[in-house]
């Protein structure tokens, strides 16, 4: 029995045997029909996943698109205080090109009292200001004469307004959208002509290009030329990553095809010529060919010749490789290789082909145009903005942002402040070799910041001293303590002791002011104690006053900030930042009407359409009579106190008033001064607080010279309000006087305040029938 079953068991294994085999050595017809069907279903819903993200992206907002940031118009009128160099700062930082003749918009023309402007136009929210062709005739004031070309008078025009800076995404990219039929056909034919000839006959991929790319490497022995199509290159670009890896390779293809079934060709264009990548500028990646024209020439692209156009396309192979800037061989080479295409395929002629070839590359040097030249201004704009905005509107909305930077205005201010800080460096050498400096400068009648310097190298984009920098201010806290005064019943007349004291302070310990000079006074009068900047009398009325009543003046003055009721804050020992003393100096200067500084007029949408506006704004805070005499005490520190020697810089019938400042060891130098029409806040010092080898007058008074005298000064005239009369007073004891008097001074009064005192001068007896006596006839008349 046991040797019959023994083959029985060797047959049931050699019968298994086989069948194990065949299960792990070989897979199914049906497996395989399971996992072709499931890779088909997963390439079928990876085809759909692209799909609905391709048309998800390009059929919504493509692109986040910064805020873009405007200066202020410029206005054309016969009567206009503008200069034909003036004139020149501004159509520079537009882009405009200086020719024999204005035959195209963008172009100006000039002689020694003539210009001739082809403008370009622009849509203003409120209208659409149109391209012309203008005549403006100069003299030594201004524009005399606006005419069109055909000689017509014009009343007023805007120039387009210069874009100053963006507000840009995460990303830093920037750039100026533009629409296909704006764009010149000369650069889709030179694009598609270096990068893609069979453009208009694929379906996203090009065979036809893969294989003469790959004739063209080989030749070469290195790679030379690429197979990518304008699609694949604008999903790459667009969707994708620059990353070379397959899997990016093997995306871009079903990519292209359905970017191409559900899109024609214009369209796909226009995207590729908005999102094409073509340098850096610092931070700030340039998209687009809109925004390479600005970059690269400073013309808008629809004023670009063949030879920019073609170095454009050129750019796109390689933007850094072929940087004309640091390349400008290779970008020669380059652009003349896209003009040689362009003339082998008949697209341009020989004549053409060879003047293109022979003009320069035409670059301009980086900072040409005005965008990005006010990163100080720039900051005040953002943070105003941030109280209406959110962040992701703001650099992806396209918002346009108008503002009241005058870049006139601003070149001056900043040619003062680097000229005077430069003089002053050379004057006295290694003391000052860290000097700094930073500026405000505002429309005293509307609050308008007109320009805002933030450091020495006006465009450092670092810390913004003008906005952030809280120093000492010294003694532009003296008007405010004299408006204090004469809220209380004080007058220019009153008599103030100057002379020396110790102040005990509420801790024990005692504190002495002194004069600058070291040397104390009588009695003075109120007026030239603020004129002559007296330490002692001020502090003396401050404390008079009350330190808690000063600080509620400095507050309806515009300032904001905690200050503490210390007798050193009488003498500027709190800290501002030059924006806030212009706050403080634009309430005095607009006749006690608290005005905030304004940097922004106007936010529309993408499309012109008013967001929002930011309309003039202002409350009186101080009252008209008091702030009179302030400013009539104001006039005199420029006339003949501490700013006296403003006028060996203006011309004498420009009235002004100011005050100077200077902070203890000389630390700190300032000066903070206005006209009818200007008013500027300089601040000088060191970052490391050192001191300083000149005061306020020595230095900030210097800067404010010389930019108040480039300007089209109005002359500051205070309206005379009601209630105030002017009367001739003694000024060695502040009684009434009259002007035939040896100590005589004529100055102003609110009624019910001036003196009753008469001068020796007119009543000595025997003197009824002089004129002196006539005078004290008219006096005694008013009173009654």
């Amino acid at each position: 029995m046991a040797q019959k079953k023994a083959p029985s068991k060797k047959r049931t294994r050699s019968k298994k045997s086989p069948r194990r085999k065949k299960q792990t050595g070989f897979i199914s017809r049906s497996s395989l029909l399971k996992i072709a069907f499931t890779l088909l279903v997963l390439l079928g819903l990876l085809t759909l996943f692209l799909d609905v993200q391709i048309r998800s992206q390009f059929e919504g907002k493509r692109w986040a698109v910064p805020a873009k940031v405007y200066a202020r118009p410029l206005e054309l009128y016969a009567g206009a205080p503008l200069s034909l160099s003036d004139l020149k700062i501004e159509l520079k930082g537009l882009g405009y090109q200086f020719r024999s003749k204005a035959a195209q918009p963008g172009q100006a023309a000039f002689s020694s009292s003539k210009a001739i402007i082809a403008t370009r136009g622009f849509r203003f929210s409120d209208g659409m200001e149109p391209a012309r062709k203008l005549i403006l005739d100069f003299n030594a004031e201004g524009v005399t004469r606006l005419r069109d070309y055909q000689g017509q008078d014009v009343p007023l025009v805007r120039l387009e307004p210069v874009l100053i800076g963006g507000i840009y995404p995460l990303n830093n990219e920037d750039r100026d959208l533009i629409q296909l039929k704006d764009a010149p056909p000369m650069l889709s034919e030179a694009l598609i002509a270096i990068e893609d000839r069979d453009f208009y006959q694929h379906h996203g991929i090009s065979p036809k290009g893969i294989a003469r790319a790959m004739v063209a490497n080989i030749k070469a022995g290195s790679f030379v030329q690429g197979g990518s199509t304008l699609t694949q290159q604008l999903i790459k670009n667009f969707y994708l990553t620059s990353d070379r890896s397959l899997v990016r390779k093997l995306l871009e293809i079903p990519m292209a095809l359905l970017l191409e079934l559900h899109y024609d060709k214009d369209d796909i264009l226009e995207a590729y010529l908005n999102e094409v990548y073509l340098g850096q500028d610092g931070a700030r990646a340039i998209h687009g060919f809109g925004l390479g024209a600005h970059y690269f020439f400073a013309q808008p692209l629809q004023e670009l010749k063949l030879h920019q156009l073609a170095l454009l396309a050129g750019l796109v192979k390689g933007p850094s490789y072929y940087d004309p800037r640091r390349h400008p061989e290779r970008a020669k080479n380059r652009r003349n290789l896209v003009l040689k295409v362009l003339y082998e395929q008949d697209k341009i002629t020989q004549q053409q082909y060879q003047q293109a070839r022979n003009a320069n590359l035409d670059v301009v040097e980086k900072g040409t145009l005005l965008k990005e030249a006010y990163p100080a201004f720039l900051d005040l704009v953002k943070r105003q903005l941030r109280r209406d905005y959110r962040d992701e509107d703001l650099n992806s909305e396209g918002l346009r942002v108008y503002t009241s930077l005058d870049p006139i205005t601003q070149r001056h201010a900043e040619s003062s402040l680097k000229s005077t800080i430069a003089s002053l460096q050379q004057h006295h050498g290694s003391k000052l070799k860290s000097l700094q400096g930073s500026m405000v400068v505002t429309d005293p009648q509307t609050g308008e910041v007109l320009a805002v310097i933030g450091d020495k190298n006006t465009r450092y984009k670092g810390f913004n001293r003008a906005l952030d920098s809280v120093r000492p201010i010294g003694s532009l806290v003296k008007p405010a303590v004299y408006l204090t005064a004469l809220e209380q019943g004080k007058t220019l007349a009153s008599m103030v002791d100057d002379s020396s004291f110790t102040l005990t302070l509420p801790n024990g310990q005692t504190w002495k002011p002194q004069n600058f000079s070291k040397q104390s006074h009588e009695d003075v009068l109120l007026i030239d104690a603020l004129a002559h900047s007296y330490n002692i009398a001020t502090v003396r009325l401050g404390m008079e006053a009350g330190l808690d009543e000063v600080i509620n003046t400095l507050n309806r003055l515009g300032i904001k900030r905690q200050l503490d009721a210390y007798p050193s804050l009488l003498l500027g020992a709190q800290g501002l930042s030059p924006l806030e003393v212009a706050t403080m100096y634009q309430t005095i200067a607009a006749n006690g009407f608290q005005t905030p500084a304004r940097a922004i007029r106007t936010v529309t949408d993408s499309q012109g359409e008013a967001l929002s506006s930011y309309p003039f704004q202002l409350r009186q805070t101080i009252d008209a009579d008091d702030v009179y005499l302030i400013q009539t005490a104001m006039q005199e520190v420029t006339h003949s106190g501490t700013a006296a020697s403003i006028y060996s810089s203006l011309p004498s019938h420009i009235n002004t008033a100011g005050k100077t400042g200077t902070t203890d060891d000389q630390r700190d130098s300032w000066f903070a001064g206005f006209s009818n029409n200007r008013l500027a806040v300089v601040w000088l010092g060191q970052d490391d607080n050192s001191p300083l080898p000149f005061t306020g007058s020595g230095g900030a008074l210097r800067v404010w010279k010389n930019f108040m005298r480039s300007q089209p000064l109005e002359s500051f005239e205070a309206p005379l309000p009601d209630d105030i009369k002017w009367l001739w007073i003694d000024t060695q004891t502040g009684f009434l006087s009259a002007q035939e008097c040896e100590h005589s001074r004529q100055l102003p009064f609110i009624s019910g305040t001036e003196p009753v005192e008469m001068s020796e001068c007119v009543t000595q007896p025997g003197q009824q029938s002089n004129p002196v006596t006539r005078s004290l006839d008219w006096i005694k008349d008013w009173f009654q």
